[in-house]
């Protein structure tokens, strides 16, 4: 009819069944967004950004400047206010309670409450924030490794327990395919030493992850590891209507697929809430400088408060607590190995960091 006006479509996802088939729905949606983010680029919101609010929403995750955020039960897709964060971190992760508004036809994320904890490292090049936050508001920090393919890289699981520390997090350290070795790695044993709750699991087997979820009740939970270690795997078999999309490791160099492309925020039953986050095999140290990486080796830290010298490298110095500990057998090689690829990583960033700042002029 020619006098009927057409009503205006509106910016929302329709509704879905997350629970069960989440990742299909969430790529069509982040696709169809994507498409048309050259549209919106020009677009500059008119609301003003509050001083003071109530979180009304619960992020599942985000890509640029869209997120997906739970309101009331539903899951709906809102864009980031252009007038949020400082630009040095990642506005809005996973796990974050936001305030959403609605403006004309679409939702507003407006602010973005404050965080009780963290799981970030330094932001890989050319990125336009420097500190890259996978989760927020998160009790523990789950580890995976996997016993065998891919082989366990213990500088990442050092880096983790860093960076936990850094961001007030628990870390849990959980070995699967332990179906494929006859015991326990021997360098388990350094965490076990130090005080890090161990859970070894096997998906094939079944085993562990009783234990796993027992110990996940009513928390917040962010998986972190090397790509092919089975994080989506052993999601699966905590919750078996996640079916999540899982894929083998490469059998030509034994590295993981990524299967996780963006952190996301699972709710389970039993009140377990998990962020799921995709594969890395770099963990760039965020705000921990090279002086302080002993700090966060607590049997390094331990021994070095009887060092000769109070700015002890533990590396070269006389009388130095460490290294005779280490002679002795009281502290592990492999762990002082770890620390010193790190300090001396940190110690090369921060001279090229030094070598790009502008020197001053020729007088």
């Amino acid at each position: 009819m020619a006098g009927k006006q057409k009503r205006k479509k509106k910016n929302r996802v329709r509704q879905r069944d997350w629970h069960t088939d989440a990742d299909r729905h969430f790529s069509h949606e982040l696709k169809k967004h994507r498409r048309s983010d050259t549209v919106l680029k020009e677009t500059k919101s008119t609301v003003d950004l509050p001083t003071d609010f109530e979180p009304n929403g619960l992020v599942i995750s985000h890509s640029k400047k869209w997120a997906f955020v739970q309101i009331d039960g539903q899951v709906e897709i809102c864009r980031i206010h252009e007038g949020l964060g400082d630009r040095k971190s990642t506005i809005v992760v996973a796990g974050d309670r936001v305030h959403v508004e609605e403006q004309g036809d679409e939702l507003l994320v407006l602010g973005v409450a404050s965080r009780r904890s963290k799981l970030s490292r330094l932001a890989i090049e050319h990125s336009h924030v420097n500190e890259q936050i996978f989760a927020a508001n998160i009790d523990y920090l789950v580890i995976v490794v996997a016993a065998m393919k891919p082989a366990i890289k213990q500088g990442l699981i050092d880096r983790y327990l860093i960076s936990a520390e850094v961001g007030d997090v628990k870390p849990i350290l959980c070995v699967n395919k332990m179906d494929l070795v006859d015991e326990e790695p021997p360098l388990i044993q350094h965490y076990r030493d130090i005080d890090v709750p161990v859970i070894l699991t096997s998906c094939e087997e079944n085993t562990g992850i009783s234990e796993l979820h027992n110990l996940l009740k009513d928390t917040w939970s962010v998986f972190a590891g090397h790509s092919g270690v089975g994080k989506s795997t052993i999601l699966n078999q905590i919750s078996p209507d996640l079916d999540i999309e899982t894929r083998e490791v490469s059998l030509y160099n034994e590295k993981g697929r990524h299967t996780t492309t963006l952190s996301k925020l699972y709710r389970l039953d039993n009140g377990i809430h998990i962020v799921d986050t995709p594969g890395i095999r770099q963990l760039g140290l965020w705000n921990v400088s090279f002086e302080e990486v002993g700090f966060y080796f607590p049997e390094i830290a331990s021994h070095g408060e009887q060092c000769k010298f109070r700015d002890c490298t533990h590396i070269h110095e006389p009388n130095c607590a460490v290294i005779e500990a280490l002679e002795s057998g009281l502290l592990g090689q492999p762990r002082y190995d770890s620390y010193l690829r790190i300090r001396e990583d940190l110690e090369e960033s921060a001279a090229e960091v030094f070598g790009r700042k502008k020197k001053p002029p020729v007088e």
